[in-house]
């Protein structure tokens, strides 16, 4: 699954450390979602989207 969210971390200047501790996850865990190493589960998903005010499909989007 591609994703933004080092895109949408980086135009709010956060370090992935910054975006775990928001999430309440590690930062390895951000790192391998950012890099696609990783799915989140669902109610991980919605906390990012929650923590960027945007919508699941703004930030995840299905491979091709």
């Amino acid at each position: 699954m591609k994703n933004r969210l080092k895109v949408l971390r980086a135009e709010r200047d956060w370090s992935q450390q910054d975006l775990a501790k928001r999430l309440d996850v590690s930062r390895q865990s951000v790192n391998a979602i950012e890099t696609g190493r990783y799915d989140p589960s669902l109610p991980l998903a919605f906390r990012i989207a929650d923590v960027f005010g945007l919508a699941i499909e703004e930030i995840f989007q299905r491979e091709e």
